[in-house]
């Protein structure tokens, strides 16, 4: 595995630290008026979710793991465990559904999403970044509130509470953005 230097950090790095794999979530590069400079890097633990604050000096070194990412096909979920396909082996594994975390009402049968292996250990899942979604239920227009950023609730038939603009009514299919959890369009 290639070894970086303390000061090559970059968010979204996937590192080896403490016999175990760890994503940096925020880098700040600090240089006080004494002594050497030092990157201050938020580290999420990829196995267990736990978060470590680190300091690195430019002369540290550390390893610089890099995930295979994997278009894998949702099949099925059964007792918390999604089994999924690969688009090119045909070859399925079980997942722990934790790995989606809050984006996991989104996800829809036969949908491809991206999956980052170490090794053939699966540490991270990703859905598409826009998927469509029924709307269940929400207000309904109010007369005369027509301004362009005044949203109203909606649930949509996942659960999930999102903001939808007042036009928006039940039993219509908008697309929901899954890094923002926002609503984007209609779909």
């Amino acid at each position: 595995m290639p070894k970086i230097n303390g000061n090559e950090i970059r968010p979204g790095n996937v590192l080896e630290h403490n016999d175990s794999l760890w994503a940096a979530v925020k880098v700040d590069h600090v240089k006080p008026g004494k002594g050497g400079a030092f990157a201050q890097v938020e580290l999420r633990n990829l196995r267990n979710g736990s978060k470590l604050n680190e300091r690195f000096r430019s002369a540290d070194k550390v390893e610089k793991v890099r995930l295979e990412q994997k278009d894998q096909q949702f099949l099925f979920e059964d007792d918390g465990l999604l089994t999924v396909m690969d688009m090119e082996t045909y070859e399925q594994v079980q997942l722990p559904a934790e790995l989606l975390g809050e984006t996991r009402p989104f996800l829809q049968d036969g949908m491809t999403i991206v999956v980052e292996f170490h090794d053939t250990e699966a540490l991270n899942a990703r859905l598409p970044q826009k998927v469509i979604c029924k709307i269940a239920e929400t207000e309904p227009v109010v007369k005369g509130q027509t301004a362009a950023n005044s949203f109203k609730p909606a649930i949509l038939e996942n659960g999930v509470k999102v903001m939808v603009p007042p036009f928006v009514g039940p039993d219509e299919d908008i697309v929901v953005n899954t890094d923002t959890m926002e609503y984007s369009e209609r779909a």
